[in-house]
C-alpha cells in the first residue's frame, strides 16, 4: 500500500455537522488499523475534548492536540512531544486581547484558564468537558501555556485574524482559525505538520507515505506536508486549493470515501493536479 499513515482532523472532517461519527466511517478506521496502517487524530482540541471520541474507537490512537502543540498516546498518555508558548508571546496575546476586549482560552498543563466567565468561556469549557479557571495571576502560568484562543463573533475573529499576525511576527508565535468563531495561538515549532513529522520519524514512515485530510485553516500545515492532502468538500476554497483532491464533504463521509479510494482503491501514482471530486 503507498499510505502508511493517515492524519485526519475532528471537527468538519471525521465528524458530521452533528459532532458525530458515522458507522462507516469508523469501520474504515478500524480496517486501516488491522491492516497496520498508522491512524492518528490531528485536531486544534485538548486531549480533553479528544477522548470520548477515543472511547467511541476504540483503539490506542497516537493524538495529535493543541494544533500540534502536543502529541501522546491515547491511552497511556505518554508525551511524544510537546510546545509551550514563550513566556513573551503569552503576555503580548493576552495584552491585545484585553486591549480589544475579548474572551480569551488559556491550556496550561491541560488546565483550561479564562479571563472572564461568560457565556462565551463557559460554552468553550462545555464543548471540551473541563471545568473552568479564572486567571488570577498570568504570571503564575506564563510558563507552560499550550494554547490560547481567542473567542468572538464571527465577522470580528476574521477582521482580528487578518490584522493581529504582523503585530506578533517577532514573537515566535503562530495563529489561525479552527472553527470560524476561535482565533488560535501557538509557537511557532507547533503545527500539525510538524507534529506529523515527529510521529513519521519515530514510526519510519515516509512523509510521500502520509495522506492528511481536513477542512480548515489549521489543517493547511499538513495538506501541504502530506504525500496526499485532502480537503473535504465543505472546506473553504483557499484550504480546497492548496490540498492535492478533494473529498465529499463531512455529511457525505468524506474521511470513509478518502481512505475507500486512496488505500483501497487502485489510485495511481499519479498526482490529481485537477483536484477531483471523489
Amino acid at each position: 500500500m503507498k499510505y502508511k499513515f493517515i492524519a485526519v482532523d475532528i471537527d468538519g472532517t471525521l465528524l458530521n455537522s452533528k459532532g458525530e461519527l458515522t458507522p462507516k466511517t469508523r469501520k474504515w478506521i478500524h480496517r486501516v488499523w488491522k491492516d497496520g496502517i498508522l491512524f492518528a487524530i490531528s485536531t486544534g482540541r485538548p486531549i480533553q475534548g479528544v477522548m470520548p471520541l477515543i472511547e467511541e474507537i476504540g483503539l490506542d490512537l497516537p493524538l495529535i492536540t493543541y494544533n500540534g502543540s502536543m502529541v501522546l498516546m491515547a491511552n497511556s498518555k505518554e508525551i511524544i512531544y510537546q510546545r509551550v508558548m514563550k513566556p513573551e508571546a503569552v503576555r503580548e496575546v493576552y495584552r491585545l486581547g484585553e486591549k480589544e476586549d475579548l474572551t480569551m482560552i488559556l491550556w496550561s498543563e491541560n488546565t483550561l484558564f479564562t479571563n472572564r466567565i461568560d457565556g462565551r468561556s463557559k460554552d468553550y469549557a462545555s464543548l471540551t468537558g473541563t471545568p473552568l479557571q479564572l486567571v488570577d495571576s498570568l504570571a503564575s502560568i506564563e510558563k507552560r501555556i499550550t494554547k490560547m484562543l481567542w473567542y468572538d463573533e464571527v465577522d470580528r475573529i476574521q477582521q482580528l485574524a487578518g490584522s493581529i499576525p504582523t503585530v506578533l511576527m517577532n514573537k515566535e508565535v503562530v495563529s489561525h482559525t479552527s472553527l470560524p468563531y476561535f482565533l488560535e495561538f501557538v509557537d511557532r515549532q507547533a503545527s500539525k505538520a510538524i507534529a506529523i513529522d515527529v510521529l513519521v520519524r519515530k514510526y519510519g514512515i515516509k512523509r510521500e507515505e502520509v495522506m492528511a485530510i481536513g477542512d480548515s485553516y489549521n489543517d493547511a500545515s499538513m495538506l501541504e506536508y502530506a504525500g496526499l492532502g485532502v480537503a473535504m468538500g465543505n472546506a473553504p476554497e483557499k484550504i480546497k486549493r492548496l490540498a492535492d483532491v478533494v473529498t465529499t464533504g463531512c455529511d457525505e463521509e468524506g474521511v470513509a470515501h478518502a481512505i475507500e479510494k486512496y488505500i483501497y482503491g487502485g489510485l495511481s501514482d499519479e498526482r490529481d493536479t485537477d483536484q477531483q471530486v471523489l
